[in-house]
This record gives C-alpha cells, structure tokens and sequence, in this order.
C-alpha cells in the first residue's frame, strides 16, 4: 500500500511585521485587550506590490531543500487570497519553482484549506496519479481586510507555510493518517468577503462599499470552531488507534488563543501539547498550520517520532483533522 509522507517542510513571513502599538494608534482598542482575548502581539503583513505567490514560492523553495529534492510531481495551494480570481495561483508557483507540465491547483477551503490540501494531495499520491507534491497553505490576508474595522485587523497576519509529500510506507514516519473533513455550507455567512464574485457581480445592485472586505461573526465563529475541530480531532486520532493520551503534540489552526484553550479542554489534552505562535503571527489562515510545524521544529517543542494531530476550522464552514507520527526532518533558511 502507498502512503503519503511528509518529507520536507518550508515557511516564509514577509519582513514588514505591525505590532499591536502601531494598530491601536488608529484603532479604538488597546495592546491589553489584544493580547488577552486574540493572543497577537505582531504580525507579518505584505508590502504593497506583494502577493500570496511571492510568499508560497519562497515557502515551497525552502520545503523542496528540507526535503532535499529539485522538484515535485504538482502543486496544491490552498488560499483565501489568490493573486487573481482568475486564473489559479499555483500554476504560476509551479512554473516559478521550474516545475513543468505538472498538475497544479488552489483549494478554497479559507483556514482549513491546509488539512483539505493534505487529504487530496494524499489522494492523488495513494492513487498513483503522482509520487510527489508540494501542497502550501499561503494567505496575504491584509489585502482583504477593512483597516478601519478593528474586530479582524488586530487578528490577522500574512505568510505561507509548505510540505513535500512522496510516495511511502504506511508505517513509515511522517505517513499521513486517517483524515476526518467535512462542511456546513448553511453557515457560511459566518465567516465570509461577501463582494467580488459571480452573485456581487451578476447584480445591478450597488454592493456597500464594507462587502469587498473580510467579515466574521465572532461569536458564532468561536462556538463552531471549538465543537468542530474537537469532533475532527477525535474522529483522526479514533481512526488511527490512538487515544487522547497518546498524543504528544496538537497543531491547531491559531485563529486565537481562546480557541485553543478550549479545544485543549474538550479533548482532555493539556494545553503544553499545544504548539502555538499566535503571538508573532496572528492568524495566518491557510499558512497557520505549516507556520506552526515550522515554528515547533525551530522551538524544539516538535521531535521526530512524536504523534501529532493536525486539525483546523474555516469558512466555509470547514473543519478538518488528521495524524501523522513526526519524522526525522531539519529546516532550510
């Protein structure tokens, strides 16, 4: 049987990082309340001119040399803030990389779009269709977010995180587990940009000018948020053998601490398991869970042979988990 392994991991942060200070001298709000009810002090956010490709490229470089390979058999990019809405952004990563005549595509899945992209690139790799990818969670999310509106600016930062899977054993480490996904698109006003696609369009209606920028419903987005990556993470870690206990580390999706918290006290997993950077980056959307890997490498706090959970929630709404036992990888700078 093939598996899908993870073989080499990238991340990259645009330099120009924002701190809390600089967000309060426009915003009615303060350091205090961000840092207590988000968890952010700072966050990376593109210049102007920058875009979700220039980050994703320099991620997946930096994955192919942790990896140790030129190339890759395809690209997945997972995305929120595609380049263009058309076409898709990842075949022009791919054609940047020097990757030709490969599949390449986005996934729309918003924060969860990282786990989604795993769980098709294991697909195609467990199909035979291709024996390797690249598969990057990338978001320049202050390009679509209303600087005025102080409920999403102080949450969101701008990054890419990627991984090369290849073919493998399934008892090899690194060999993706069991994935638990799923949506409920009746909700899907709860976390949305509600300007700019083919409904906005087809209409002769003058769109408000707020609806070309992101909008969340906090609350709402918290409760589902805690029940659905919860459900997620027991259903993965069930369907891999594994009981709560047996799990060393958790990446979760950093959409704030609060959420974290929570998600650690519904699956009876201590909070130190927990790896989080929140506090540098901010919610980085699809680029929070391979941002996170990476930082739990640079930390130390992530080791091979450690059974870690994967699990993230997103618009959509999407929800996702998945397992996998660490492997023996460095990172390339």
């Amino acid at each position: 049987m093939r598996a899908a392994v993870v073989a080499g991991l990238g991340s990259w942060l645009p330099p120009r990082v924002v701190t809390n200070d600089e967000l309060t001298a426009r915003l009615d709000t303060t350091d205090e309340w961000i840092r207590t009810r988000i968890g952010v002090a700072t966050r990376h956010v593109v210049e102007p001119g920058m875009a979700t490709s220039d980050l994703s490229v320099e991620a997946a470089r930096r994955a192919l040399r942790s990896a140790g390979v030129p190339g890759a058999g395809g690209v997945i990019l997972a995305t929120t803030t595609p380049d263009r809405p058309c076409p898709a952004t990842a075949p022009e990563i791919a054609s940047r990389l020097g990757l030709v005549d490969v599949p390449a595509f986005d996934i729309a899945a918003v924060c969860t779009g990282f786990v989604y992209g795993l769980g098709v690139g294991a697909g195609l790799i467990t199909s035979g269709i291709v024996d390797s990818l690249i598969v990057i969670g990338g978001d320049a999310y202050s390009t679509i977010l209303n600087p005025q509106d102080r409920t999403t600016s102080v949450i969101f930062g701008d990054g890419a995180g990627a991984v090369v899977l290849r073919a493998g054993s399934p008892d090899e480490p690194g060999a993706l587990g069991p994935f638990d996904l799923g949506s409920d698109g009746e909700l899907s006003d709860l976390i949305t940009v509600p300007a700019g696609g083919s409904r906005q369009r087809s209409s002769r209606d003058i769109v408000p000018h707020g609806d070309k920028f992101f909008q969340m419903e906090g609350r709402e987005v918290f409760a589902n948020a805690v029940a659905r990556m919860s459900a997620a993470s027991r259903n993965a870690v069930k369907r891999q053998g594994w009981v709560a206990s047996d799990v060393d580390r958790v990446i979760a999706h950093q959409a704030n601490t609060r959420i974290l918290d929570a998600v650690s006290e519904e699956l009876g997993v201590p909070r130190d398991k927990f790896v989080s950077n929140i506090t540098d980056v901010g919610n980085t959307s699809a680029a929070s869970i391979p941002l996170a890997l990476a930082h739990g490498v640079r930390s130390g706090e992530l080791q091979a042979g450690q059974k870690v959970l994967l699990t993230a929630f997103g618009g959509g709404l999407t929800w996702g988990a998945t397992t996998v036992v660490w492997p023996d990888l460095s990172l390339a700078e």
